[in-house]
């Protein structure tokens, strides 16, 4: 008979929602970061295989950012509102979509402060 093995705490089940927001924040932020260098390259002179990278890399991390916060949704790790902003409102402008993590990690912070008040 083999003895059931306990898995670490950080490995369970239940922390999945809570480690994919971990990982959709670190995307947004690391392509509101890719934007801003492809900002710099596209306007200075002289950096088009930079504007080159920076766009192709930009545009696939939004892809994916996108196509994972609609799975985090329906994995219920996300806010719908907040799928929307990184998905429609991040196509216009990446920083909304960090902005969003942002009001989400803080609104999250102040609810586990105080769980019965919102």
């Amino acid at each position: 008979m083999r003895l059931a093995r306990r898995m670490p705490a950080r490995f369970s089940r239940e922390n999945g929602p809570v480690r994919l927001f971990s990982a959709l924040r670190a995307m947004s932020f690391a392509n509101s970061a890719i934007f801003s260098a492809l900002l710099y390259f596209w306007l200075a002179p002289g950096h088009e295989a930079q504007t080159t990278v920076c766009g192709w890399a930009h545009g696939c991390l939004w892809i994916a950012l996108s196509v994972l916060c609609l799975v985090a949704v329906r994995l219920r790790a996300i806010p719908f509102w907040l799928a929307v902003v990184v998905t429609v409102v991040g196509g216009v402008g990446p920083f909304a979509g960090t902005a969003g993590f942002v009001v989400e990690s803080r609104r999250r912070r102040l609810a586990a402060v105080a769980p019965g008040h919102r």
